[in-house]
This record gives structure tokens, C-alpha cells and sequence, in this order.
């Protein structure tokens, strides 16, 4: 994520907190000292080890413990914290950083042990501390034989490839070293923009092919998959904003459920080894437009699954941290022009992870596939918004309601207070992977599936939106109100 610029509430030196007082620590205060023009000046080191209390670093006192670090942000009249430990767990940084949020201070932290290089600290690359530094959570650890057994040497095609997870997507095949890489997109920009990226790393070493089409023409794609012949496909297109979905129901139709059975049906009919559908919480029980279009193209791959060659799977996961249009973003945008921040609802939760373990888990959970699986990642706790908005603020030097205004603007349509990963239903049952799991599906009469998509069809085509929800319910029996879901 980008760091937010932010003036200071101090324009003179600003006093710095160094945490940390091991090889890195070190590295930072040295850095600091060496570039004067940044105009900051570290005045005190707090470290764990308390052996360490009463020593320095070129002049700068290790003066307490994690114990102390308010008392002495205090005693120290300190502006800024550097969270200076470059090998740290995930549990540990948050434990510490926790801390650090209930001061006024602008905290900052140093990269991760592999991004040090040379044992220097880039000071350059030091920086803001973000929400992911606060989830407390390992990334999610992924097994690449097993991912490199299907997509090495393989000719791999990625729907919706400029987006924020097709593009994840393209990013970790390519590392993969895949025979070709198709990324297919309908958004030129967005397309060129990955497709240079992954040039400029691999050069002509990797054969890819950028190609613009929409996943709703079948007659293009076709041909596609007649020039192309993958043999996996990752779907990530889609529609996903819920509230632009509630105004604009037909379009989320065509795109999620007619778009997806128009890859899916090529799939089949061209041999695809193995179809992964990119999934959404907001298909578990779905209160909007959005999150039912995405539970019917689970069932539209469930169903095909049982007749044809290609293993066909869903992956479902919830949130994705700096995604496009996320509410990290919108919030640091909001801090940047002074607040006020927007919040929904002072209850409403969400389940986050970044795009690098969204991404690692479907293509995990493509290795793992058999076909016919809904895998769930197991996302640990859910995260309460209200708390996210108060802590990016706290991480950007402010205090929340007084520096910086939240304000409570109401659920948008459609919109749920509580996402869930698994439909009642389905309970889970476990795979070789400790974070991933598999939803039992819920059975549905594979003929009224194809009854009423016909039926949905015909509606979308006549633009007749008036009768989309009742036909969306038809086709989705878990589709509810969202004031049903928010009464539960």
C-alpha cells in the first residue's frame, strides 16, 4: 500500500523512538544520523532486553522495555516511533505496535529481514505502518511443489487479469514459470499495466500473451480457447462493488453468472485440466445482487463438475487488504484530506487478508483440487471496522473524534453487518493444509438450476429489472434481505 503524506503536528526536528535495539536498530539510528535532511532525530531506543537498559547506541540511551514505551513517548516528548525489528513474527510486531497506537505518535517500521539488504537499511524504505501490521496473523503458508506439479510448463489462463487478484494472480504464475501465460482482460489499461510488469522482470523468458476480450462474448472466447488451448483456468472477472451491483443488478448477471458460464462451458467443451473460480464470502447466505450472482456460479461449476473432464472448484475468501475500492484506501484517503472518516455501522465486521494469501490460496487449493470442492480459508478472527478506522488513524499521527472525525453513515444497500465463510449447511472438513478447508456443498436440483437461469436470462435481456430479484431468489434459495441477515 502507498504511504499516506501527512503533515506533522511538528515542524521543527521531529524526536524519534527507536524500537528495537539489535542489528537493525542500529542500522536505523546510524541511517538517521547519516541524513540530516530528513529532519528527524532518534532520542531514545527501547528494547526487550532488559541487559540492554542503560547501554547506547552512537549516543542514543536504551532507556526500557515495551513495558515503558508510553511513559517514555512522554518523557521523551517523542513525535514519531520506528518499529526497527527486522525478524519478528507477525503475533510479535502487532503485540508491540498495539501499544504504540495509544500514543500520538506517527509510527513507522523498517522492511522485513529479506528486504535488508547488504545488512544496510534503505532509510527510503522505511514506512508508514499499515492495518496488515495489525491483522497478527502469519501469512499463509504455501506449498510450492505442489502449486508448481499444475502450472509449471503449463499453458495457465487468468480471466479478469488486471484487476487487484488477477493480477496477484499473473504475478505468482509467472514465478511459477508456467509454458504460457494467457491474461485476459476487458480493461485495456489495467492489462497493459501487469503486462509490462511482468516484461520488465522476465523479459522474453516467459512466453505471455495479453489479450483484451469480455468473458460475456462467446464467440470470442471461443476462439481464444481454440488459438490458445489452456489447460487451467483461474476466473477471477467479475463485478464486485455490492453497492454499484444493487444499481445496476443486470450487469452483475451478465458478467458473474453468464460470463462465468460461458468460460466454464469452453472449459469443458476445450479440455481444461482444472477450473478455479475466485469466490466470495458474500456468496454465503448473500443479502445483495453481487453476493448472489457469485453463490450461483459456485453452484453453475458444482454442477458442472459432475458431467464433464475438467475438475472444476471455487475458492472463497473474504476481504482483501488495498484491493480496488477496499476501504484501507478510502480511509487513508479520507486521513490525507484532513476527515472525516466514513464507517457504515459502529458493528459492522469483516474477515481480512492481504492479496499475496488470497492469491496463495487459490493456487493452493488448485494443487489440492479434485473437483467439485467450495475451499475456505480459515481467516482467524473477524476484524470490526470501527476499530480499523481508529487504529489507521492513531498509525498516522492523530487522534480519533478529535484530530480526525469518524462519522456512522449508514449500511448501503445491500449490505450485511456480519459475513460469514460457510453456509450452515456445510460445515468443514479438513485438507493436507492446516489454513484450508473444504465447505460441504449444499445440494440443488441441477433442472430448476438450468430452468431458471433460461428464465434469468431472458429477464436481463429485456433489461427488465423490475423482475431480477424475485428470479435471483428462484435461482439462489439462500438469497435473504439484508434486514433479515442484520436481524439474526
Amino acid at each position: 500500500m502507498k504511504n499516506i503524506k501527512l503533515a506533522t503536528k511538528n515542524t521543527d526536528i521531529s524526536r524519534v523512538l527507536i524500537i528495537g535495539a539489535g542489528c537493525a536498530g542500529e542500522m536505523v539510528v546510524k541511517e538517521l544520523e547519516k541524513n540530516p535532511q530528513l529532519n528527524k532525530k532518534a532520542v531514545a531506543i527501547i528494547d526487550d532486553d532488559i541487559t540492554r537498559i542503560g547501554d547506547q547506541i552512537s549516543g542514543v540511551d536504551i532507556v526500557g522495555t515495551r513495558n515503558s514505551i508510553l511513559k517514555i513517548v512522554k518523557l521523551y516528548k517523542i513525535d514519531e516511533i520506528i518499529f526497527s525489528i527486522a525478524n519478528v513474527s507477525k503475533k510479535g510486531k502487532k503485540e508491540i505496535i498495539d501499544i504504540c497506537k495509544n500514543t500520538n505518535c506517527k509510527i513507522k517500521t523498517i522492511p522485513g529481514i529479506y528486504e535488508i539488504i547488504d545488512g544496510k537499511v534503505d532509510i527510503k524504505q522505511v514506512r508508514d505502518v499499515d492495518i496488515e501490521d495489525l491483522l497478527g496473523r502469519e501469512p499463509i503458508e504455501v506449498d510450492f511443489n505442489l502449486m508448481g506439479s499444475y502450472i509449471q510448463d503449463s499453458t495457465i489462463l487468468v480471466t479478469g487479469a488486471g484487476g487487484s487478484i488477477g493480477s496477484e494472480l499473473c504475478r505468482q504464475i509467472a514465478n511459477i514459470r508456467p509454458k504460457k501465460l494467457i491474461m485476459l482482460d476487458n480493461y485495456e489499461n489495467n492489462l497493459y499495466s501487469i503486462q509490462q510488469e511482468l516484461i520488465r522482470k522476465y523479459g522474453d523468458s516467459i512466453k505471455m500473451i495479453a489479450v483484451v476480450a469480455s468473458i460475456r462474448e462467446q464467440k470470442r472466447m471461443e476462439k481464444i480457447f481454440d488459438k490458445y488451448r489452456p489447460e487451467v483456468v483461474f476466473h477471477a472477472a467479475a463485478h464486485k462493488h455490492v453497492p454499484l451491483m444493487e444499481n445496476s443488478p443486470g450487469e452483475a448477471i451478465k458478467n458473474n453468472i453468464f460470463g462465468t458460464l460461458n468460460v466454464a462451458m469452453l472449459s469443458s467443451k476445450y479440455n481444461v485440466k482444472r477450473f478455479l473460480l475466485i469466490s466470495t464470502d458474500k456468496a454465503v447466505n448473500p443479502t445483495n445482487i453481487m453476493g448472489a450472482t457469485k453463490r450461483a456460479a459456485e453452484m453453475i461449476i458444482q454442477s458442472l463438475n459432475e458431467e464433464s473432464k475438467t475438475e472444476f472448484v471455487a475458492v472463497r475468501f473474504g476481504n482483501v487488504l488495498g484491493s480496488n475500492g477496499s476501504v484501507i484506501p478510502l480511509f487513508k484517503k479520507q486521513i490525507e484530506e484532513g476527515g472525516p472518516v466514513t464507517v457504515t455501522h459502529p458493528n459492522i465486521i469483516r474477515y481480512f487478508m492481504t492479496i499475496e494469501e488470497a492469491v496463495g490460496l487459490v493456487i493452493q487449493a488448485g494443487g489440492m483440487a479434485k473437483g467439485g470442492e467450495i475451499f475456505v480459508l480459515d481467516m482467524g478472527e473477524p476484524v470490526k471496522i470501527l476499530d480499523l478506522a481508529r487504529n489507521l488513524i492513531r498509525l498516522s499521527g492523530f487522534e480519533p473524534d478529535v484530530d480526525i472525525k469518524i462519522v456512522f453513515t449508514g449500511l448501503r444497500p445491500g449490505e450485511k453487518l456480519y459475513e460469514e465463510l460457510l453456509m450452515s449447511e456445510e460445515g468443514l472438513l479438513d485438507t493436507k493444509h492446516k489454513k484450508i478447508f473444504i465447505g460441504r456443498p449444499i445440494d440443488f436440483d441441477k433442472n430448476e438450476l438450468q430452468k431458471y437461469l433460461i428464465e434469468l436470462s431472458n429477464i436481463v435481456l429485456e433489461e427488465d429489472d423490475e423482475l431480477i430479484e424475485q428470479a435471483m431468489k428462484n435461482l439462489v434459495p439462500t438469497f435473504i434481505s439484508p434486514e433479515v441477515a442484520n436481524a439474526i
